[in-house]
C-alpha cells in the first residue's frame, strides 16, 4: 500500500538497496528473488453449482462452506521469468525457515549467492532459521543468502506483490474447497507461468525515487548490508 508515514533515514537506506537490487542485470550466479506469502481460505459450495453454458456463465448458490485457511509462500525471480509456489497449513517461522532451505539447496542449489527481497512480518528474520536448525545448517545456508528487507510500510517495494495479484486474479479468485485441488491448481498455475518465462518490468528507479520523495542521493558507497 502506498502509505508512508515518514522518509527517515532508515525508509531511504532500505529503500535504495532494494532499488539497486532490481537495477543490477540478470546474473544467474546471483538471481535476485522477491518473496512474500498470502493466506487462502478453503471454501465448498454447499449446493451443486450449475455448469456454464453458450451464452450463460456459471452459477453458483452464494452460499458456502468454510473448509479452513492454507498459507502460500510465492518465490518469484522477476528477471528469470520463474517462481515457485508452496502451499503449507501455516507461516510459522519454522515454515518460513523450511521454504528458504528449499530455494537454497533445490531451487537455487547452483547459485553462489541468493539475494532475497521480503518484508518486515516477524518471521522472515534470521532467528526464524536460528531457531529450526542447527548451527552447521545455518552457517550453510546464511553463506549463500543476502536478505534484502523493504521499509516498513513500503510493501509496495516487493515485486512479490505484483505476483501475487497475477496469482489471485488467474488462479486462487474463486471457491477451492481442498488442499489438495488447491495445490494441484496452483502447481498448474506455476508450470504454466515458468513454461512461458513470464517476467515482471520494474521501471520505479533510483533517481525516480529521489524525485518522488524529494531527497538526495546517500552517501557513495554506503551499503545496507555491509
Amino acid at each position: 500500500m502506498w502509505c508512508v508515514p515518514k522518509i527517515d533515514q532508515l525508509f531511504k537506506e532500505r529503500m535504495e538497496d532494494v532499488l539497486e537490487l532490481y537495477e543490477r542485470p540478470y546474473n544467474p550466479k546471483e538471481p535476485m528473488v522477491c518473496f512474500d506469502e498470502k493466506s487462502k481460505q478453503l471454501l465448498a459450495d454447499r449446493r451443486e453449482s450449475i455448469p456454464a453454458k453458450p451464452c450463460q456463465p456459471r452459477r453458483a448458490d452464494y452460499q458456502y462452506e468454510r473448509k479452513g485457511t492454507r498459507n502460500l509462500f510465492i518465490a518469484v525471480e522477476p528477471k528469470a521469468g520463474q517462481r515457485k509456489v508452496k502451499v503449507t497449513k501455516r507461516r510459522t517461522k519454522a515454515d518460513f525457515a523450511k521454504f528458504i532451505k528449499q530455494l537454497t539447496e533445490k531451487t537455487y542449489q547452483r547459485a553462489e549467492k541468493i539475494h532475497i527481497v521480503l518484508d518486515n512480518l516477524n518471521t522472515h528474520f534470521q532467528n526464524s532459521l536460528q531457531e529450526t536448525f542447527d548451527e552447521q545448517i545455518v552457517k550453510r545456508l546464511l553463506k549463500r543468502i543476502c536478505f534484502h528487507y523493504t521499509p516498513y510500510h513500503a510493501s509496495w517495494l516487493n515485486m512479490a506483490e505484483i505476483e501475487i495479484g497475477i496469482l489471485n486474479r488467474q488462479c486462487l479468485n474463486r471457491r477451492i474447497p481442498t488442499e489438495k485441488q488447491l495445490c494441484q491448481e496452483v502447481n498448474k498455475w506455476q508450470t504454466d507461468r515458468n513454461k512461458q518465462g513470464a517476467k515482471i518490468n520494474w521501471r520505479f528507479t533510483r533517481i525516480k525515487a529521489r524525485k518522488v520523495f524529494k531527497y538526495h542521493s546517500l552517501d557513495s558507497g554506503k551499503k545496507l548490508n555491509e
